[in-house]
Protein backbone atom coordinates (compact mmCIF):
# COMPACT_ATOMS: atom_id res chain seq x y z
CA UNK A 1 0.00 0.00 0.00
CA UNK A 2 1.33 3.40 -0.98
CA UNK A 3 0.54 6.82 0.41
CA UNK A 4 0.11 10.15 -1.33
CA UNK A 5 0.99 13.05 0.93
CA UNK A 6 -1.25 16.06 0.52
CA UNK A 7 1.72 18.41 0.68
CA UNK A 8 3.43 16.97 -2.39
CA UNK A 9 3.05 18.84 -5.68
CA UNK A 10 0.49 17.47 -8.12
CA UNK A 11 3.00 16.64 -10.85
CA UNK A 12 5.20 14.75 -8.39
CA UNK A 13 2.21 12.76 -7.17
CA UNK A 14 1.17 11.76 -10.67
CA UNK A 15 4.72 10.66 -11.48
CA UNK A 16 4.78 8.62 -8.28
CA UNK A 17 1.52 6.98 -9.23
CA UNK A 18 2.79 6.14 -12.69
CA UNK A 19 5.91 4.60 -11.23
CA UNK A 20 4.01 2.42 -8.79
CA UNK A 21 2.01 0.46 -11.34
CA UNK A 22 2.96 -3.17 -11.51
CA UNK A 23 1.92 -3.70 -15.11
CA UNK A 24 0.15 -6.91 -14.03
CA UNK A 25 -3.19 -7.22 -15.82
CA UNK A 26 -4.62 -8.96 -12.71
CA UNK A 27 -3.76 -5.98 -10.49
CA UNK A 28 -6.18 -3.12 -9.99
CA UNK A 29 -4.42 0.15 -9.17
CA UNK A 30 -6.85 2.10 -7.01
CA UNK A 31 -6.55 5.36 -5.10
CA UNK A 32 -8.60 5.70 -1.93
CA UNK A 33 -9.00 7.92 1.10
CA UNK A 34 -7.25 6.68 4.22
CA UNK A 35 -10.10 5.82 6.61
CA UNK A 36 -12.33 3.95 5.99
CA UNK A 37 -11.81 3.40 2.25
CA UNK A 38 -8.31 1.95 2.40
CA UNK A 39 -9.19 -0.31 5.33
CA UNK A 40 -12.25 -1.61 3.49
CA UNK A 41 -10.18 -2.26 0.37
CA UNK A 42 -7.53 -4.08 2.39
CA UNK A 43 -10.24 -6.38 3.74
CA UNK A 44 -11.63 -6.90 0.23
CA UNK A 45 -8.13 -7.69 -1.07
CA UNK A 46 -7.96 -10.84 1.06
CA UNK A 47 -11.12 -12.11 -0.65
CA UNK A 48 -10.03 -11.09 -4.14
CA UNK A 49 -6.84 -13.12 -3.79
CA UNK A 50 -8.92 -16.27 -4.31
CA UNK A 51 -9.91 -14.91 -7.74
CA UNK A 52 -6.34 -14.08 -8.67
CA UNK A 53 -6.94 -10.32 -8.40
CA UNK A 54 -4.57 -8.07 -6.46
CA UNK A 55 -5.20 -4.52 -5.30
CA UNK A 56 -2.45 -1.92 -5.51
CA UNK A 57 -3.87 0.64 -3.08
CA UNK A 58 -2.54 4.21 -3.11
CA UNK A 59 -3.70 6.33 -0.18
CA UNK A 60 -4.76 9.90 -1.00
CA UNK A 61 -5.03 12.71 1.53
CA UNK A 62 -6.53 15.07 -1.03
CA UNK A 63 -9.90 15.16 -2.78
CA UNK A 64 -8.53 16.38 -6.12
CA UNK A 65 -5.63 14.05 -6.90
CA UNK A 66 -7.63 10.80 -7.27
CA UNK A 67 -9.65 12.14 -10.21
CA UNK A 68 -6.60 13.74 -11.84
CA UNK A 69 -4.72 10.45 -11.57
CA UNK A 70 -7.68 8.52 -12.98
CA UNK A 71 -8.05 10.83 -15.96
CA UNK A 72 -4.32 10.59 -16.69
CA UNK A 73 -4.44 6.79 -16.69
CA UNK A 74 -2.11 6.42 -13.71
CA UNK A 75 -4.67 4.35 -11.81
CA UNK A 76 -7.56 2.09 -12.79
CA UNK A 77 -10.13 3.30 -10.28
CA UNK A 78 -10.69 5.48 -7.26
CA UNK A 79 -12.77 5.06 -4.13
CA UNK A 80 -13.35 8.25 -2.17
CA UNK A 81 -16.24 10.21 -3.67
CA UNK A 82 -20.02 10.27 -3.83
CA UNK A 83 -22.26 11.15 -6.77
CA UNK A 84 -22.79 14.86 -5.97
CA UNK A 85 -19.01 15.40 -5.74
CA UNK A 86 -18.42 13.45 -8.94
CA UNK A 87 -21.09 15.53 -10.70
CA UNK A 88 -19.44 18.79 -9.58
CA UNK A 89 -16.00 17.60 -10.63
CA UNK A 90 -17.29 16.43 -14.02
CA UNK A 91 -19.00 19.77 -14.60
CA UNK A 92 -15.86 21.69 -13.68
CA UNK A 93 -13.18 19.56 -15.36
CA UNK A 94 -15.03 17.62 -18.05
CA UNK A 95 -14.04 14.16 -16.77
CA UNK A 96 -15.25 11.19 -18.79
CA UNK A 97 -15.79 8.81 -15.90
CA UNK A 98 -18.28 6.07 -15.05
CA UNK A 99 -19.53 4.58 -11.80
CA UNK A 100 -18.94 0.85 -11.43
CA UNK A 101 -22.00 -0.45 -9.59
CA UNK A 102 -23.96 0.86 -6.64
CA UNK A 103 -22.58 2.85 -3.72
CA UNK A 104 -20.54 0.92 -1.15
CA UNK A 105 -20.89 2.87 2.08
CA UNK A 106 -21.99 6.15 3.64
CA UNK A 107 -19.93 8.20 6.08
CA UNK A 108 -22.52 10.13 8.10
CA UNK A 109 -22.02 13.83 8.60
CA UNK A 110 -22.29 14.95 12.19
CA UNK A 111 -22.10 18.17 14.17
CA UNK A 112 -19.42 18.04 16.87
CA UNK A 113 -18.48 20.40 19.67
CA UNK A 114 -15.53 20.24 22.03
CA UNK A 115 -17.36 22.58 24.40
CA UNK A 116 -21.08 21.81 24.32
CA UNK A 117 -22.96 18.59 25.02
CA UNK A 118 -26.19 19.33 23.15
CA UNK A 119 -27.59 21.45 20.35
CA UNK A 120 -29.52 23.47 22.92
CA UNK A 121 -26.26 24.58 24.54
CA UNK A 122 -24.93 26.25 21.38
CA UNK A 123 -25.06 29.97 22.24
CA UNK A 124 -26.75 32.88 20.50
CA UNK A 125 -24.50 34.03 17.67
CA UNK A 126 -22.46 30.82 17.83
CA UNK A 127 -20.03 29.98 15.03
CA UNK A 128 -20.61 26.82 12.98
CA UNK A 129 -17.69 25.70 10.79
CA UNK A 130 -18.01 23.29 7.87
CA UNK A 131 -16.25 22.20 4.69
CA UNK A 132 -15.56 24.45 1.70
CA UNK A 133 -16.60 21.59 -0.60
CA UNK A 134 -19.43 23.12 -2.71
CA UNK A 135 -20.88 19.67 -3.36
CA UNK A 136 -21.58 19.31 0.36
CA UNK A 137 -22.70 22.78 1.43
CA UNK A 138 -26.33 21.72 1.16
CA UNK A 139 -25.56 18.54 3.05
CA UNK A 140 -24.19 20.56 5.97
CA UNK A 141 -27.17 22.90 5.96
CA UNK A 142 -29.65 20.02 5.84
CA UNK A 143 -27.92 18.56 8.89
CA UNK A 144 -28.44 21.81 10.81
CA UNK A 145 -32.05 21.97 9.64
CA UNK A 146 -32.60 18.41 10.85
CA UNK A 147 -32.68 19.65 14.46
CA UNK A 148 -34.19 23.07 13.79
CA UNK A 149 -31.03 25.13 14.19
CA UNK A 150 -31.99 26.71 10.88
CA UNK A 151 -34.93 26.54 8.47
CA UNK A 152 -34.32 26.24 4.74
CA UNK A 153 -36.39 27.21 1.73
CA UNK A 154 -39.02 24.53 1.23
CA UNK A 155 -38.03 21.87 -1.27
CA UNK A 156 -34.45 23.05 -1.71
CA UNK A 157 -32.94 19.67 -0.84
CA UNK A 158 -29.21 19.01 -0.96
CA UNK A 159 -28.63 21.90 -3.36
CA UNK A 160 -29.18 24.37 -0.53
CA UNK A 161 -26.76 27.25 -0.03
CA UNK A 162 -26.40 29.81 2.73
CA UNK A 163 -28.76 32.04 0.72
CA UNK A 164 -31.51 29.46 1.26
CA UNK A 165 -31.57 29.94 5.03
CA UNK A 166 -35.01 31.36 5.84
CA UNK A 167 -34.89 31.25 9.64
CA UNK A 168 -31.89 31.35 11.96
CA UNK A 169 -33.36 31.53 15.49
CA UNK A 170 -29.98 31.68 17.25
CA UNK A 171 -28.45 34.09 14.74
CA UNK A 172 -25.71 31.57 14.10
CA UNK A 173 -22.68 32.56 12.08
CA UNK A 174 -21.21 30.25 9.47
CA UNK A 175 -17.69 29.66 8.20
CA UNK A 176 -17.36 27.45 5.12
CA UNK A 177 -13.86 28.25 3.88
CA UNK A 178 -12.04 25.29 5.44
CA UNK A 179 -10.69 22.24 3.61
CA UNK A 180 -12.44 19.14 4.94
CA UNK A 181 -9.15 17.54 5.97
CA UNK A 182 -8.41 20.45 8.35
CA UNK A 183 -11.68 20.30 10.28
CA UNK A 184 -10.42 17.75 12.85
CA UNK A 185 -7.50 20.05 13.67
CA UNK A 186 -9.86 23.00 14.17
CA UNK A 187 -11.98 20.82 16.46
CA UNK A 188 -8.94 19.89 18.53
CA UNK A 189 -7.95 23.57 18.68
CA UNK A 190 -11.40 24.43 20.06
CA UNK A 191 -12.16 26.72 17.13
CA UNK A 192 -15.81 27.57 16.55
CA UNK A 193 -18.70 26.54 18.75
CA UNK A 194 -19.45 23.47 16.63
CA UNK A 195 -18.08 21.87 13.46
CA UNK A 196 -19.60 19.60 10.85
CA UNK A 197 -17.12 16.82 10.05
CA UNK A 198 -17.40 13.90 7.66
CA UNK A 199 -17.00 10.55 9.40
CA UNK A 200 -13.80 9.58 7.57
CA UNK A 201 -12.01 12.59 9.08
CA UNK A 202 -13.81 12.33 12.42
CA UNK A 203 -12.56 8.76 12.80
CA UNK A 204 -8.97 9.99 12.57
CA UNK A 205 -9.42 11.78 15.91
CA UNK A 206 -11.57 9.04 17.48
CA UNK A 207 -14.91 10.78 17.01
CA UNK A 208 -17.85 8.52 16.21
CA UNK A 209 -20.89 10.27 14.68
CA UNK A 210 -23.37 7.90 16.30
CA UNK A 211 -21.86 8.45 19.76
CA UNK A 212 -20.24 11.88 19.74
CA UNK A 213 -22.32 13.88 17.28
CA UNK A 214 -24.73 16.52 18.56
CA UNK A 215 -26.63 15.88 15.32
CA UNK A 216 -25.98 12.86 13.11
CA UNK A 217 -27.07 12.57 9.51
CA UNK A 218 -29.68 10.05 8.51
CA UNK A 219 -28.51 7.32 6.13
CA UNK A 220 -31.91 6.69 4.54
CA UNK A 221 -32.41 5.59 0.95
CA UNK A 222 -32.79 9.22 -0.15
CA UNK A 223 -29.23 10.01 0.97
CA UNK A 224 -27.17 10.50 -2.24
CA UNK A 225 -23.79 10.51 -0.50
CA UNK A 226 -22.84 6.85 -0.74
CA UNK A 227 -19.20 6.36 -1.74
CA UNK A 228 -18.52 4.87 -5.16
CA UNK A 229 -15.97 2.99 -7.23
CA UNK A 230 -15.24 5.34 -10.14
CA UNK A 231 -13.38 4.38 -13.33
CA UNK A 232 -12.76 5.82 -16.77
CA UNK A 233 -15.79 5.48 -19.06
CA UNK A 234 -15.65 2.11 -20.76
CA UNK A 235 -13.88 0.35 -17.89
CA UNK A 236 -16.95 -0.10 -15.70
CA UNK A 237 -17.67 -3.54 -17.20
CA UNK A 238 -14.12 -4.83 -16.83
CA UNK A 239 -14.30 -8.26 -15.24
CA UNK A 240 -11.84 -7.43 -12.46
CA UNK A 241 -13.59 -4.13 -11.66
CA UNK A 242 -16.97 -5.85 -11.48
CA UNK A 243 -15.50 -8.51 -9.21
CA UNK A 244 -14.14 -5.79 -6.90
CA UNK A 245 -17.58 -4.16 -6.69
CA UNK A 246 -19.20 -7.55 -6.07
CA UNK A 247 -16.84 -8.24 -3.17
CA UNK A 248 -17.36 -4.78 -1.69
CA UNK A 249 -21.11 -5.47 -1.65
CA UNK A 250 -20.69 -8.94 -0.19
CA UNK A 251 -22.10 -9.84 3.21
CA UNK A 252 -18.57 -10.37 4.49
CA UNK A 253 -17.57 -6.77 3.73
CA UNK A 254 -20.87 -5.37 4.98
CA UNK A 255 -20.34 -7.21 8.27
CA UNK A 256 -16.77 -5.93 8.43
CA UNK A 257 -17.94 -2.33 8.04
CA UNK A 258 -20.64 -2.68 10.69
CA UNK A 259 -18.40 -4.40 13.21
CA UNK A 260 -15.28 -2.28 12.74
CA UNK A 261 -16.84 1.17 12.61
CA UNK A 262 -19.79 0.69 14.97
CA UNK A 263 -22.07 3.10 13.18
CA UNK A 264 -19.41 5.62 12.12
CA UNK A 265 -19.53 4.10 8.63
CA UNK A 266 -22.66 2.46 7.25
CA UNK A 267 -22.80 -0.11 4.44
CA UNK A 268 -25.25 0.70 1.67
CA UNK A 269 -27.62 -2.26 1.65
Amino acid sequence: MKKILGTVGTSSIILALAACGSGDEDTIRITASNIPHTEILEEAATILEDDGIALDIIVAEDYNIPNIALEDGDIDANYFQHQPYLDKQTEEFGYDFAVAGDAIHIEPYALYSSEYDSVDDIPEGGLIIFSNNPAEEGRSLQLLAQEGLITLTEGVGYDATLDDIEENPKNLEFRNDVDASLLPQLYQNNEGDALIINANYALEIDLNPSEDGLITESSGTDNPFGNLIVVRAGDEEREDIQKLVEVLHSQEIQDFIEEKYEGAVLPVQ
